[in-house]
C-alpha cells in the first residue's frame, strides 16, 4: 500500500489539530498497513500478546488525540511525547518496524491497557527526521524523570 510520508513533526502536529474532535488518529509502530491489513482494508487486524501470545482484538496503537486537561498547551509536544514513548518498539520488533498514522475505531484495551483500534483508513509513515524532532522536543523538557516507556529486564 503506498502511503505518504509525514516529513517533520509541525506537519503530524497540524494533521491532529486538523481532525480533532472529527476522527480518532493512532501512531502504530509495525512493518505497515501492508503486513497489518488484508487486501481490503478490513481482515483480521489483530495483535499478539508478547508475554502470553494470546490474539488481541485489534491492532496495538497509541493515541494521538488531545486530552482535554491538555488544555492550550502545544500539540507539537503532545504528540511529541506520544511518538517518543514508544520508540523503543522500532528496535525490539526488528527490521521494518516503523511508525505509522491511521484513523481507527477503538476495540478494546490490550495488557499494557493500550487502545486495540480496527484501522478504517492508514494515513501516513513518520519520517525519521519527524522522529529526531520528536525526541529533541521531549528532551528540551529536561525532565529527569521522565523517559521512553521501555521495560528492560
Amino acid at each position: 500500500m503506498e502511503l505518504p510520508t509525514i516529513h517533520d513533526l509541525d506537519e503530524l502536529a497540524d494533521l491532529v489539530e486538523q481532525v480533532r474532535g472529527r476522527e480518532h488518529l493512532y501512531v502504530r509502530w509495525s512493518e505497515g498497513p501492508d503486513a497489518d491489513l488484508s487486501g481490503d482494508g478490513g481482515g483480521d487486524q489483530s495483535s499478539r500478546d508478547s508475554l502470553t501470545g494470546v490474539t488481541l482484538p485489534g491492532l496495538s496503537a497509541n493515541p494521538l488525540d488531545v486530552e482535554q486537561w491538555w488544555e492550550d498547551r502545544p500539540i507539537r509536544l503532545w504528540v511529541a511525547r506520544r511518538l517518543y514513548d514508544y520508540r523503543h518498539l522500532r528496535d525490539l520488533r526488528g527490521p521494518g518496524v516503523r511508525p505509522w498514522v491511521l484513523a481507527g475505531d477503538e476495540r478494546g484495551r490490550g495488557p499494557d491497557n493500550e487502545p486495540l483500534v480496527r484501522c478504517r483508513r492508514p494515513i501516513a509513515w513518520v519520517s525519521e527526521r519527524a522522529l529526531r524532532q520528536c525526541e529533541e522536543a521531549v528532551q528540551a523538557q529536561h525532565s529527569p524523570e521522565w523517559g521512553p516507556l521501555h521495560r528492560v529486564d
